[in-house]
């Protein structure tokens, strides 16, 4: 396993794919095409040139432009840049902020500077009056000499404006060599920072004594500094890196930055909304995979709206006996179809697993039941408006949502009559791979059921139980039809304890989701059936489990193969018929892996709640957020502030403070993963297509990638920049439908937070 620990020296693809992509810090990082792109000084507007029927001019650090003129197409109306030269394979970024006095759309181009303007790479996006942040990646095949950047906005109304700021095409291509050389650069979070809360950022600095930093407005005014505190070499990114503190500083203030050495951060924000958002965008992401219904643009919007997919599987076979003969250690079919439409795409494939269906919907179901319970009528999610066309007058658009997954996975349950009665099916999917871009309705590949698997099983008993109780008060008769599938589930799994999901490596169209252990699944259902129905028989389960006194939180954090931790978390946050002696038990080893998982962070100098410099794994990023779920819960146990400032801190990481400089949620921070590997969101491959959403989770570094283009790309990378922000890195850059739901449960905790 790499591990990254000395690697001094990066790869030269391995810094353009890291430090560079922070735009505008210094020169010899990377090397920016665009003069002043954060229109820092006033003759910023006299090198962009527009068509007579456009008005330009400057205002507070951005260039706007106002239409005087009707026009009928997006070209009638231009505001440009000229003399942008290119090279031929070299990778470019192409960067955006703008903002409207409306809804409007505007077209972003890189094109030759010459008939007949032969766009270089296109970006059409709708924005309105709030900051919209797009980007592409592009590489050009030829040199390209005197191109311009241009933005197109003809046919919109007389009077409209449009501001632009962050305009930056980016190169990156400068190679450098051992840390000592004299690289500079400064990492923030992107999108912000509390006002109340810790404000930490993170500069690369061969120095080993402290540096001098500067908060500044985007006009330049000073507004606090101080010096930094030396780190020393930090293995996770390779470098040599020391922190600044500006905690102290809790002004309100929007468009900041910080500035050490030369090296400038990104802008960011100062203000007490800074989550409101991200919780809503991470939990509409999962109306935009939903299977079997049409998704309504105008509830998901235009780009997004789709007919359903995978209406077949209303009437879904079993796997043939031949192929079942390949992956089981028996001939194994049915004599019976489902229905097993609804539900959620997991990830960027059409499957849909029970296993990770299952830990999805459950922290999903868990955002609402912590907010219940720790927050009530005052939070900001109980009530929360998703985008996914919650007609119910009563229901939350949270719970809404994960009756979607919910119903499927009851379908999902074997019949009576069957040797498997009672169990869940492992997954379905399409019996071999289909490709990307490809639109759900049109995906042409048989489908079909996996054989039943005892964790697929009690993943279905756990998360029935605990909807049963969310849904109690709106829909008396669906709780005690999802009680009545848990306690059938339960009991199947009692009786068939150990048919596991063999490895096949991924060789018959879908992933494995194996797993050989299901000893922690058995303590999730009876925690859950346990919480809701506060039967005996529960308590005794769990209670005889090695889980009720053995740690349960890997360092490696909660996931879809050990659900323990996830457990043990229920059990400590909700209420019960537990013991007060049981409870205090159970919830001090709660506070005990928070002060784990805090003493991991303090010793990490970009704050990652996760020991980085020994590796990242596979869909790192929800690792991390999980961890940091821990010691959020802990907050909520004790009310002890140190706990949500680690939280806080954690967040930075995955908003942009990371060696990456990127926010790997898409649409939040200056520049956000876009091109996740995804066949529905495919706008950066084939322009039919949408793009990727905003609040869409990349699943991070990788230690170890495991697709073609990473594994050529990334040797020899430090962990943290063990990523590529490229559609066919499915081992760095993959979405998941559990990966969204960690997000989504951090980024409500922090948003109901926010004033504590």
């Amino acid at each position: 396993m790499k591990t990254g620990l000395g690697f001094r020296k990066l790869t030269a693809h391995s810094i353009v794919l890291g430090l560079a992509f922070n735009f505008s810090i210094i020169d010899g990082l990377a090397k920016e095409l665009v003069g002043d792109p954060n229109f820092l000084t006033q003759g910023a507007s006299e090198v962009w040139w527009s068509t007579p029927n456009v008005e330009i001019s400057y205002r507070d650090g951005k260039l706007c432009a106002k239409l005087n003129e009707q026009t009928s197409e997006p070209w009638d109306a231009i505001i440009g840049l000229n003399d942008i030269n290119l090279q031929g394979d070299v990778e470019y970024r192409f960067n955006v902020e703008a903002t409207g006095n409306g809804t409007q759309t505007i077209r972003a181009i890189v094109q030759e500077g010459q008939e007949p303007w032969t766009p270089l790479s296109e970006l059409v996006e709708t924005i309105g009056t709030q900051t919209t942040a797009f980007s592409s990646i592009f590489v050009l095949n030829k040199d390209v000499e005197a191109a311009q950047v241009v933005f197109q906005f003809g046919g919109a109304p007389i009077g409209e404006v449009f501001c632009l700021s962050n305009v930056s095409v980016n190169d990156g291509q400068v190679e450098r060599g051992d840390t000592g050389s004299g690289d500079i650069a400064l990492y923030v979070n992107q999108l912000g920072f509390l006002p109340n809360g810790p404000k930490y950022a993170t500069l690369v600095h061969p120095s080993l004594e402290p540096v001098r930093w500067s908060l500044k407005t985007q006009s330049g005014e000073l507004l606090a500094n101080g010096n930094t505190k030396p780190f020393g070499f930090d293995p996770s990114s390779g470098f040599d890196a020391h922190q600044i503190n500006f905690t102290k500083y809790t002004a309100t203030n929007d468009k900041v930055y910080l500035e050490a050495d030369g090296a400038r951060s990104d802008l960011f924000s100062i203000r007490p909304d800074l989550y409101d958002q991200l919780p809503i965008d991470a939990l509409s992401y999962f109306y935009l995979v939903r299977s079997g219904t049409d998704i309504l643009p105008e509830v998901a919007g235009r780009e997004f709206g789709r007919p359903a997919g995978h209406k077949a599987d209303r009437s879904t076979p079993c796997l043939d006996r031949s192929t079942a003969g390949k992956i089981y250690d028996q001939s194994w079919s049915c004599n019976y179809k489902l229905d097993v439409s609804g539900g959620w795409y997991d990830a960027g494939d059409f499957g849909k697993y029970v296993v990770n269906g299952g830990i999805a919907v459950a922290q999903v179901l868990s955002t609402y039941e912590r907010a219940l319970y720790y927050k009530g009528s005052n939070s900001k999610l109980i009530n929360a408006e998703l985008r996914n066309g919650n007609s119910s007058a009563s229901l939350p658009d949270v719970l809404s949502e994960a009756k979607w997954q919910l119903d499927f996975l009851m379908r999902m349950q074997v019949p009576d009559g069957d040797k498997y009665a009672g169990m869940a099916h492992h997954k379905i999917h399409g019996v071999k791979w289909n490709g990307l871009p490809l639109w759900p309705h049109k995906d042409p590949i048989e489908r079909a059921l996996h054989r039943p698997s005892t964790a697929a099983t009690l993943n279905l008993a756990a998360v029935t139980a605990q909807a049963a109780r969310l849904f109690m008060p709106y829909d008396q008769a669906y709780a005690e039809q999802l009680l009545a599938a848990s306690k059938r589930a339960h009991a199947a799994a009692i009786k068939t304890p150990s048919l596991i999901a063999p490895a096949s490596g991924g060789q018959y169209g879908g992933g494995d989701y194996d797993d050989d252990d299901v000893s922690d699944e058995f303590y999730w259902a009876d925690v859950e059936l346990y919480i809701t129905t506060g039967e005996a028989e529960y308590l005794n389960r769990l209670k005889a489990s090695k889980y009720w006194s053995s740690g349960v939180f890997k360092p490696s954090g909660i996931d879809w193969r050990f659900l323990a931790g996830l457990a043990r978390l229920q059990l400590a946050l909700i209420p019960s018929a537990l013991s007060d002696e049981d409870r205090i038990f159970v919830q001090r080893s709660v506070l005990a892996a928070a002060e784990n998982f805090m003493m991991m962070q303090e010793s990490e100098a970009f704050d990652v709640m996760f020991k980085a410099d020994e590796g990242l794994g596979w869909g790192s990023n929800s690792s991390i957020l999980q961890n940091m779920v821990v010691v959020a819960a802990a907050y909520d146990l004790v009310k002890d502030k140190k706990y949500l400032n680690a939280v806080r801190k954690g967040m930075d990481y995955i908003l942009g403070r990371n060696i990456m400089g990127i926010s790997y949620v898409t649409g939040h921070g200056t520049r956000s993963s876009q091109n996740q590997h995804a066949r529905i969101f495919a706008k950066n491959i084939d322009a039919s297509f949408p793009p990727m959403p905003n609040g869409a989770l990349a699943g991070g570094p990788n230690s170890i990638p495991a697709d073609e283009i990473a594994v050529k790309e990334l040797e020899g990378c430090a962990p943290q920049a063990c990523y590529i922000d490229h559609h066919k890195s499915f081992s760095t850059n993959e979405i998941a439908i559990n990966w969204n739901a960690a997000l989504s449960w951090v980024a409500a905790f922090l948003a109901d937070t926010s004033s504590d």
